[in-house]
């Protein structure tokens, strides 16, 4: 990985967009290099979605977007990634990444040519090569950071994470953002979109923001938002009208749309968690593929990524950690040679629900620590809690180890339960309602507002009848 901190100032570059000279970090070919190794280190992070149609459909749409933009010539690679975050991001150089959780709240390939043109924005002003102080940590976990160290292989793309996650989840600033949003609409109009569409986007994802930080706020936590530029509704917001508004000059008199051709491609797509990763219900990870499942802290945070699953409470103050180590069935070794705890830890072995297990108890960088390794099926589960100071520690214990001594082998109705939802297209017959569906939708207590969401319909829209949605199964 590219370090930009590590780079030597050596020269001004021309900014594409503008043609104003910019102190950059990196020539062009640097900037290339970056976003080639780091793409490397997203993936391992965020697994690429194995959908090919889809893959492909999104890639065409980028590459499209891409040949009107002011860096035609880059090569240009746009990823779906399987996360259920509602996210997009870019990387130097060209590397563009949806997730599908975002792609679950669009409603046509306008939509989703409006979230790719912002990124390509970003790309061609060389944002993220200018911002050179997104050093801060952002995300769960960041107040305490990971517990298991990299010998445990927890720590891919750690660094690109850490150094870019803030400008992920909370935009590179409005002067940036805007200027993304007025690039993404210029590409939109000279490719045959509505430029508006990318006021509709933002729009889509301000409701789904809203709606998050309701939920947040019961559950006393810090929502995640993508789009963190606009404090009132992007329909209001006069600045953004604009800036999209100059691209009227570039736009066609018949616009693409795509709303049920972009409905199509999303039929049968996961949503929320992927059964490859394990599923939370309930606060409780039921990984039917690994054949175990573990109950995190009710009222917690719990984040679910390829390589570890995170639970932070909702004081940001203490956490819990779980991971896959080594295929051996020496599980105090491990605990023993991996951990790096300060002098004075305490290790054990035992058993946890029926299989072997060693435990440690100490100490990391002065932050309690506790940390257990089970043997199941032949493969090591790590599993840690930590606290940020004694106090938090004092307060939590009980629920760390209640955590920790969760774990168990997955149960027949916990498989059941552990059928990922998906979605399903269905075409509005008369007298069908947004309740009534919910009525019938797995999605428990929020059914109504999250399909309302996913069609935008929020807060209180109805579907027209003939009219293509979404739902949830």
């Amino acid at each position: 990985m590219i370090a930009l901190g590590a780079l030597v100032l050596t020269h001004c570059a021309q900014n594409p967009v503008t043609g104003d000279k910019d102190f950059v970090l990196m020539s062009e070919q640097q900037e290339i290099e970056m976003g080639a190794q780091s793409h490397q280190d997203v993936l391992k992070e965020y697994a690429a979605l194995d959908n090919p149609a889809l893959q492909a459909y999104v890639n065409e749409v980028g590459q499209r977007l891409a040949k009107q933009s002011h860096r035609p010539n880059l090569e240009w690679h746009f990823t779906v990634v399987d996360s259920p975050d509602v996210n997009a991001f870019a990387l130097p150089g060209g590397y563009v990444y949806i997730t599908r959780g975002i792609m679950a709240y669009l409603n046509s390939e306008a939509e989703l040519a409006g979230v790719v043109g912002h990124e390509i924005g970003h790309v061609t002003a060389r944002h993220g090569v200018r911002q050179q102080s997104a050093t801060t940590a952002a995300g769960l976990g960041a107040v305490l950071g990971s517990i298991l160290v990299p010998g445990m292989n927890n720590q891919a793309g750690a660094t690109l994470m850490q150094s870019l996650a803030q400008a992920w989840t909370a935009g590179y600033g409005r002067d940036h953002e805007l200027e993304s949003d007025r690039l993404g609409a210029q590409y939109l109009a000279k490719t045959g979109y509505d430029p508006r569409a990318m006021i509709e986007v933002i729009g889509v994802l301000k409701d789904q923001e809203l709606f998050a930080a309701e939920q947040a706020k019961r559950g006393g936590r810090q929502p995640r938002t993508y789009h963190g530029t606009f404090d009132t509704h992007p329909s209001n917001d006069a600045r953004l009208k604009q800036v999209v508004g100059e691209a009227d000059k570039y736009a066609v008199a018949n616009p693409r749309e795509g709303h049920n051709e972009y409905l199509q491609h999303m039929a049968g797509v996961v949503f929320g968690d992927s059964p490859d990763q394990g599923v939370i219900r309930d606060n409780a990870l039921l990984h039917e593929k690994l054949g175990l499942a573990i109950q995190f802290p009710q009222g917690w945070q719990v984040q679910n990524r390829p390589d570890r699953v995170v639970a932070v409470s909702p004081q940001g103050d203490a956490l819990v950690e779980v991971q896959q180590g080594p295929k051996s069935d020496k599980p105090l070794a491990t605990l023993q040679k991996g951990l790096k705890l300060d002098a004075g830890a305490r290790y054990g072995s035992g058993d946890l629900s029926g299989y072997p297990a060693a435990f440690a108890a100490g100490s990391q960088q002065g932050k309690p620590v506790v940390v257990a390794a089970v043997v199941f099926k032949g493969t090591q589960y790590l599993i840690a809690g930590m606290a940020k100071d004694k106090s938090t520690y004092d307060r939590e214990r009980s629920t760390l180890r209640a955590a920790i001594n969760s774990f168990h082998a997955i149960t027949p109705a916990e498989r059941k339960a552990a059928r990922p939802f998906v979605l399903q297209l269905v075409t509005v017959q008369p007298g069908m309602t947004m309740a009534g569906l919910a009525r019938q939708s797995p999605l428990g207590a929020n059914a109504e507002s999250q399909l309302r969401l996913i069609n935008d319909l929020y807060p209180s829209g109805e579907p027209k009848p003939a009219q293509l949605i979404k739902i949830v199964q």
